[in-house]
């Protein structure tokens, strides 16, 4: 690994790797892996913050178990225990002195040219200081011309490296034509996720989201969910076409990397509802409120 021109880690920075904490520009892979010629592989995206009683993980059972849930549903091994993880993690944070951080967990296949089960496994975490995803700005979003998988071709519950080509196309034409990201819809033609997000709209002083089945079950997402039921919100789950959204007062993102980021127009056409008087304003508050006090994690390092 070559740190001159990676912008993620330089000389000094470590990854854990098989059991063990290396310098990531020591640390290498074999070229024949099937994750690198199939996209055969899973990972998770997970966030630490910086709060008042130090360094802690948000959620870090719950992405743990779903990387174990995203091996077993795509038949790849999962030999590591998921609280030795969670501590080896809070251990990389303290080696790296990171506070504020994204971490990267990755399962990983051994060399195999063949389209069957892995012959082993391999996992390395790594953490980075990164800002919000999408940054601070409300986006303007693009309907993309790619659709999600249907749910039938692959496991769309699952985080798997392969499915991200998809994300990278969509986001790829959005940004080509002059906006800050994309929406994706189902196969059916109604509304699914954003590339690395989930999404919710706002109409009338409720809240919508689109129903589990062709989306990935985000973590962030269930914690919104959560927050609107604490704040007394109602919440609406089910099947929207893109003229639902386009009628609709507001909108927002959420996700591990974006946290919650508001959605200034679908296609050149703005919400109505300014972002500051919107339910999304007042879940971002209190998300950024959660994960600072980090109510729902127990784990400190």
């Amino acid at each position: 690994m070559n740190s001159n021109t990676n912008p993620y880690y330089n000389e000094n920075t470590i990854l854990y790797y098989n059991g063990k904490f290396k310098n990531a520009s020591k640390v290498s892979t074999d070229l024949y892996g099937q994750t690198l010629h199939y996209g055969y592989g899973v990972f998770e995206g997970i966030r630490a913050y910086k709060t008042s009683s130090g360094t802690k993980i948000f959620k870090a059972r719950e992405h743990y178990e779903r990387l174990k849930k995203s091996c077993e549903l795509i038949q790849i091994p999962f030999p590591y225990d998921i609280e030795e993880l969670t501590q080896k993690t809070y251990e990389l944070l303290a080696l790296n002195h990171f506070s504020d951080a994204y971490i990267r967990p990755i399962i990983y296949c051994d060399p195999n040219m063949s389209l069957t089960k892995p012959n082993g496994v391999n996992i390395m975490i790594c953490a980075w200081e990164w800002g919000a995803y999408l940054g601070d700005n409300l986006l303007n979003i693009f309907i993309s011309s790619y659709c999600r998988p249907h749910p039938k071709s692959i496991k769309i519950e699952a985080k798997v490296c392969g499915h991200y080509i998809n994300s990278i196309l969509a986001t790829s034409e959005a940004k080509n034509n002059g906006y800050d990201e994309a929406l994706l819809l189902d196969s059916d033609g109604f509304i699914a996720e954003g590339p690395g997000a989930n999404l919710f709209f706002e109409k009338d002083g409720e809240l919508y989201t689109p129903q589990l089945g062709n989306i990935l079950p985000g973590i962030t997402r269930a914690t919104i969910i959560e927050l609107c039921q604490d704040l007394g919100i109602k919440l609406n789950q089910g099947l929207y076409k893109p003229h639902t959204l386009k009628n609709a007062d507001a909108a927002f993102y959420c996700g591990t990397a974006a946290e919650v980021v508001g959605i200034k127009s679908i296609n050149k056409q703005n919400f109505p509802l300014e972002w500051k008087d919107s339910l999304g304003k007042k879940l971002q508050t209190a998300y950024k409120n959660l994960v600072l006090k980090n109510e729902l994690s127990t784990q400190t390092n």
